[in-house]
């Protein structure tokens, strides 16, 4: 039995945060009723990544919304408004992510719904909020990305801002989202009453660089200080980073920069004996790793490292890493089908419980394909 079995969520979230938020809490048990428009359901839906599709949808809605059925409403219909507040009157959990002021006007805002369900935990994702200058501004990855100064933190010193490859304000907001409601959860068995959770993308981008914006707070103001050569982060020092070899490429992180040129035969390295240089010359550190390293292969550099202890590691693209047995060892790769035979293979839930590993075979719903089961079985 999973840990959120017999807990009933819903979910009127469209694009990432809080639909992966709710796609989590299926991972771990509960029923996921997609609440969407009728007929062309969630935005994500058509929002393609390299315009690959499945039976319809994109690839992308497919992967954040597995495990989950779907209930088509028109939230502006009378009559499917009262069903769709049927369904909170049972639900647990309700999660949303519309502007500031828009569940408002449609009278289903925490307030509203809590009065209906008391025990129901209410979750939110904003942009920026629900206050301040930016609070109607378009709550969208890359915007909040930049504004935030995470754009400071990757590429080298001359590369100008750079975004994370990923959509990680997105992701993370959905994560403290499932942390947030969690432990809404366990207040109500206490108390018995619901609560309401907050997330923003904009503060759990920030929550992300929480070591270095520290650092910036109390060490004078001073920004971030990219390393020209190799950077893999502006707060640490040399050899930090990742070298082109022979036949690939090679990460090597924190270490002792003598031991280190003792182990790869380079002796521009033994100069660097005080550890404070280690950060202030940097660059000259890894200006002569780059010379050396690109002379031999990964496989010559891993031998002499990895028997000594000192931490690096290969750098793998995809291909390598799912042909790898240590990849395959966690059995990390799961198929899900809708009912009518479409399949997908994608990743499953990254958390175990008493060493279960956490998998559902179920594909992302069809627009209002469960209207009818759903009805049925709550009784609307």
């Amino acid at each position: 039995m999973k840990p959120l079995q017999g807990l009933l969520v819903l979910d009127f979230a469209q694009f990432l945060a809080g639909p992966s938020a709710a796609m989590r809490l299926a991972d771990l048990g509960a029923t996921v009723l997609k609440i969407e428009r009728p007929q062309t359901g969630d935005i994500c839906r058509q929002l393609y990544i390299t315009n690959l599709e499945l039976d319809g949808d994109s690839t992308l809605f497919h992967t954040i919304n597995r495990n989950k059925r779907s209930y088509a409403a028109d939230l502006k219909n009378p009559a499917h408004l009262a069903k769709v507040r049927a369904l909170i009157a049972r639900a647990d959990v309700m999660i949303q992510n519309f502007r500031p002021g828009v569940m408002a006007k449609i009278g289903l805002d925490s307030a509203a719904v809590r009065a209906l369900n008391p025990r129901l935990v209410y979750a939110s994702v904003t942009g920026y909020g629900d206050e301040g200058p930016w609070v109607d501004l378009p709550g969208q990855d890359l915007l909040a990305q930049s504004r935030s100064g995470l754009t400071w933190l990757s590429g080298d010193a001359d590369d100008g801002p750079v975004p994370m490859g990923l959509s990680v304000a997105d992701m993370m907001a959905g994560a403290h989202l499932v942390q947030g409601i969690l432990a809404a959860l366990v207040q109500r068995g206490a108390s018995g009453r619901g609560a309401t959770v907050d997330v923003s993308l904009m503060e759990s981008v920030l929550d992300l660089q929480f070591e270095f914006l520290t650092t910036h707070l109390n060490d004078g103001g001073l920004l971030p200080q990219r390393s020209a050569v190799r950077n893999a982060s502006a707060y640490l020092a040399a050899p930090y980073g990742i070298y082109a070899t022979a036949d690939g490429h090679l990460a090597l992180a924190m270490g002792a920069i003598p031991r280190l040129g003792e182990l790869l035969g380079c002796a521009g390295l033994a100069q660097f004996t005080d550890p404070k240089s280690w950060f202030e010359r940097r660059d000259d550190i890894k200006a002569v790793l780059v010379e050396h390293l690109r002379h031999e292969t990964n496989a010559h550099w891993l031998a002499r490292l990895e028997a000594a202890d000192y931490w690096c590691a290969p750098v793998m693209n995809w291909r390598e890493l799912l042909a790898h047995d240590g990849f395959k060892a966690l059995d990390f790769l799961q198929t899900v089908t809708r009912d009518n035979g479409s399949s997908l293979v994608t990743t499953r839930c990254p958390i175990r419980i008493d060493g279960q590993r956490l998998k559902a075979s179920r594909g992302a719903p069809r627009v209002g394909e469960h209207n009818e089961a759903i009805e049925t079985e709550f009784g609307i």
